[in-house]
């Protein structure tokens, strides 16, 4: 059987492919590895016969495959995340980043470890698999022909040894520090509600106009006049059934179908008049609506305001949905391949409107090959560059950071002229779980023997150790400078340490602690940062120890 998967390293990548995505799936204690567990099942397929290896080009492609997509995704978060809030999210990142490389760099001197596997601990203990990448590839490009082979199992070793570590950490220091500092989530909630800094889910409301003095104002004035953050729909005025429009202009007993959050719909309810339970959509005769794709390449990229489709269509977009969230749409808003978008219109123009976004799944599920491998081949060419660094040192961004900074760049730009460079939300998640799939199974294959060797004559239990510290110390200090310092929000916060830690489990659990969706706040915001502070610390990490 060993020498059949080693004659055939395809099969070998499907069977490893297959069980750890099924053994990934299993939960432990509300948690389990995900993805990840492709990376432990490939090492102890390693460690069986060493051997057992898959060639460098299916992990190297995956690797670039894995990291773009993060990056076309990422972009437009990322860049708005610097404009708005960076400097305080930058500095955080950065600062807890750095501390703990320099941890690790004291502790490699200290104990006398291999530079190349506190590289892979400091991956490890923030279980992110790009920084690793991003060892690998400095190791590639750098290291001694006679030496490389035992310098890429190093840093495997060191991130298996802390991966689980760098997940369980963070929870138990969620649970303890929530119960030592007494902390309501449910009232942090309400505040942050209060305060306008979270919004709920999107809700429709009917409401009857009472207030005849409205007739003076057009719905324009009185939207700029109130800063109402809602979407307009149907209107009913003596039976009559039409879109609203900022030339509207109310009458007492008018309908009028309004979309918002709970808080905005309460406020516009009590400038209008009293809510209804009449629906206007029951009537679908005369205004229609309609869920509808966004699949028309012509239109990512493009901003709401500039398709004029109450000028086109006479249609009104009510509500997007992006991925499993709702968004409100404004004019600034910029549409995505495989958004969904609600539109309401005359009946007999709904097949326009439909044509105009495309509406097609088929054409959602096919990925652009042209722009795919245009940015894939800039990112790799941009990797190739040398960056000087002081003391003569050089540094590339290599297959890891080459795709992922032109990536971010591209993917905030959407499109350039006819190119569009953003993928279909579930066509971009596919190629990203796959190329994740294609590194970790190349790299776990690659470092088993090296990692059973660690484990059974050698200081795994060490590096465990090493690991538990690394983690322990940065979140606690991540979670006491931001709550007691920086008087973020627990809710928030704890959910900026999973975007620290880049781990969507953590992430869930957060989600989990609080009862809502707040984490995500800070974990949307720093993610991206995250990612990339990963991916240039570990390299001067190993720069600096080497």
């Amino acid at each position: 059987m060993v020498q059949l998967l080693v004659d055939n390293p395809l099969l070998l990548l499907m069977i490893v492919a297959a069980i750890g995505y099924a053994a990934g799936q299993i939960k432990i204690a509300g948690t389990s590895l995900g993805i990840a567990a492709v990376l432990f099942v490939g090492l102890f397929f390693g460690a069986l016969d060493p051997r057992l290896k898959l060639p460098d080009a299916i992990y190297l492609l995956g690797l670039a495959v894995f990291v773009y997509t993060i990056g076309l995704s990422s972009g437009p978060t990322f860049f708005r995340t610097l404009r708005r809030q960076g400097v305080r999210d930058i500095l955080l990142c950065i600062s807890m980043l750095a501390l703990g490389a320099s941890l690790l760099a004291g502790l490699q001197r200290l104990l006398g470890l291999r530079p190349a596997l506190v590289a892979g601990i400091f991956a490890g203990s923030f279980t992110n698999t790009p920084a690793l990448a991003s060892v690998l590839d400095y190791i590639r490009n750098y290291a001694p022909a006679a030496t490389r082979d035992q310098l890429l199992s190093d840093p495997v070793v060191g991130y298996s040894a802390t991966y689980v570590i760098g997940v369980i950490g963070p929870m138990l220091a969620m649970i303890v520090l929530r119960r030592l500092w007494r902390v309501d989530y449910a009232g942090e909630a309400a505040e942050l509600r209060a305060r306008g800094l979270i919004s709920d889910r999107l809700q429709q409301r009917t409401i009857r106009v009472t207030h005849g003095e409205l007739a003076e104002q057009s719905l324009a004035a009185l939207s700029v006049a109130n800063d109402w953050d809602v979407v307009f729909g149907r209107v009913r005025h003596n039976q009559q059934l039409a879109l609203a429009g900022g030339r509207t202009r109310f009458a007492p007993g008018d309908l009028v179908a309004v979309v918002g959050t709970a808080g905005n719909l309460d406020r516009v309810t009590q400038a209008l008049g009293v809510p209804s339970d009449e629906r206007l959509d029951t009537d679908r005769s005369e205004l229609d609506y309609r869920r509808i794709f966004v699949s028309n390449p012509e239109i990512a990229g493009q901003r709401l305001r500039d398709l004029h489709l109450r000028e086109r269509f006479g249609a009104v977009v009510t509500r997007v949905r992006r991925g499993d969230t709702d968004l409100l749409p404004h004019g600034d808003m910029v549409f995505e391949l495989g958004d969904r978008v609600r539109v309401v219109t005359d009946p007999a123009r709904m097949e326009a409107v439909s044509a105009f976004f495309g509406d097609s799944y088929r054409a959602l599920s096919e990925v652009n090959i042209l722009t795919l491998s245009l940015g894939l081949a800039l990112g790799l060419l941009i990797g190739l560059i040398p960056i000087p660094l002081p003391g003569g040192m050089h540094l590339s961004l290599g297959y890891a950071g080459g795709p992922l900074v032109v990536a971010l760049i591209l993917g905030a730009y959407e499109r350039t002229g006819p190119l569009v460079w953003s993928l279909p939300y579930s066509a971009n998640l596919t190629l990203r779980q796959l190329g994740l799939i294609l590194f970790l199974a190349g790299i776990g294959t690659r470092a088993g023997s090296a990692v059973l060797t660690t484990f059974t004559e050698g200081n795994g239990l060490e590096l465990m150790l090493i690991g538990a510290v690394v983690t322990g110390i940065i979140t606690l200090v991540v979670l006491w400078v931001g709550y007691k310092l920086l008087r973020i929000p627990l809710s928030i916060l704890i959910g900026t340490l999973a975007g620290l830690q880049t781990h969507p489990a953590l992430l869930s659990f957060a989600s989990e602690q609080t009862g809502n969706d707040i984490p995500a706040i800070g974990y949307t915001a720093i993610y991206p940062i995250a990612i990339i502070a990963k991916i240039i610390i570990v390299q001067l990490l190993l720069a600096w120890i080497w």
